[in-house]
């Protein structure tokens, strides 16, 4: 969903990422309105705004480039390893998550299983094969739950709070790309985590930065609409 809003954010030279902030859960059976601000008379950007009725669900605004340094991306035969100790094969909070779910079928939905690295780095990774309607918006999907995961997400059910990203390049439909995601601390039921979207080649396609924050699953549902 994050991704969805993203791509109606108009970038700039002096901000190319963007920042999308959750403020409520979004409802997955009925479309939503997207409302923008007049653009601020310095930066010539607007924050949009994600609306279900009257509920505020996000906003989303152009911000400068990501510049923290970033570690090596996980190999491809890193990262098939690595799908095999998927915590949430056996344990999922959210199955039916376009990005990570395990309670969808097979071409439905992208179906990361990022697992832990066997490196004692703490880094997460999963391959990805990129499906045939991928666009801006699916490779924010990409690059969302890994970082979760990596985050802590199978010992304590989190939902993503703000998601920060820069996709430099849509990837082709059938390209084996590798996404690579770590922790970068946590207070309360606050974590923080990165990702990256790797290329064989190292190519970096995109990347991104998150604020997870720890719920009760059941509490998490949009709410109702007249």
């Amino acid at each position: 969903m994050s991704g969805s809003l993203a791509a109606h954010v108009r970038t700039s030279g002096a901000l190319p990422a963007v920042s999308v902030r959750l403020s409520a859960p979004p409802p997955l059976d009925r479309p939503m309105a997207v409302v923008g601000d007049d653009p601020d008379p310095l930066t010539g950007t607007s924050v949009l705004r994600l609306l279900d009725g009257d509920v505020l669900v996000a906003t989303g605004t152009a911000v400068p480039e990501l510049d923290e340094p970033v570690p090596s991306p996980a190999s491809p035969d890193e990262a098939d390893a690595a799908q095999d100790r998927y915590e949430g094969a056996a344990d999922h909070p959210f199955p039916t998550c376009f990005s990570c779910g395990t309670g969808r079928a097979e071409g439905d939905g992208l179906r990361l299983r990022p697992g832990p690295l066997d490196d004692g780095t703490g880094r997460y990774a999963a391959p990805w094969t990129v499906p045939d309607d991928v666009d801006r918006a699916v490779v924010w999907a990409a690059l969302d739950c890994p970082g979760g995961w990596s985050a802590g997400i199978a010992g304590r059910p989190m939902v993503l709070g703000t998601m920060t990203a820069r996709v430099w390049r849509v990837p082709a439909p059938g390209e084996r790309l590798v996404v690579t995601a770590w922790q970068r601390g946590a207070e309360g039921r606050r974590h923080w985590s990165a990702s990256t979207l790797h290329a064989p080649d190292g190519e970096m396609l995109g990347r991104a930065e998150a604020t997870w924050v720890a719920v009760d699953p059941a509490s998490v549902r949009p709410k109702e609409q007249p």
